[in-house]
């Protein structure tokens, strides 16, 4: 490995360990001219697949829009940062197992919103709300009775306010 200080071709390894993910091992390095001490980490190479858009045009696979969608669902919501890069790591897991060179971003999309029904039921509606492009209530209604699941029967649960407030127009 080449020295990032005096561009020395050769460093010896002087302490190796696994990431916290364990998806990349940290390597400790001294050079072997300089003396100075860098790190490098190594990690497998990743067959990277093209995403094909609803509109028919190809990009590469970009974990960071998946994530920015997520963060953005999540917002102000009880999930940590951990659990939102966790259910990006497992997306993008599943997704490179697949072994595809093309993948749907409609398929990306589903993927998407079934983890984050299991992990934030309000985060997964957001995300559906703008990932469906509700036209109207009724569309937005029907997700949130899909949500429920069948013993909503067509019906929202609506809990009924025991101190409605009263309107302040007379009294003033």
């Amino acid at each position: 490995m080449k020295c990032p200080y005096c561009d020395y071709p050769d460093s010896k390894v002087i302490d190796s360990r696994p990431t916290e993910d364990g998806r990349a091992i940290r390597r400790r390095r001294e050079c072997i001219s300089c003396g100075k001490r860098f790190t490098t980490y190594e990690k497998v190479e990743e067959v990277l697949f093209m995403v094909v858009k609803r509109d028919g045009s190809r990009e590469s696979f970009d974990r960071n829009k998946i994530l920015n969608g997520i963060i953005k669902a999540c917002e102000k919501r009880p999930v940590t940062r951990e659990q939102m890069d966790e259910v990006v790591n497992n997306i993008e897991r599943g997704l490179n197992n697949m072994m595809e060179k093309e993948i749907s971003s409609a398929f990306i999309g589903e993927v998407v919103m079934d983890h984050l029904k299991e992990l934030d039921e309000v985060a997964y509606v957001r995300f559906a709300s703008v990932y469906r492009q509700f036209k109207d209530v009724s569309t937005f209604i029907a997700e949130i009775e899909k949500l429920l699941g069948p013993e909503s029967s067509g019906k929202l649960p609506v809990k009924p306010v025991k101190n409605p407030p009263k309107a302040s127009l007379e009294e003033e």
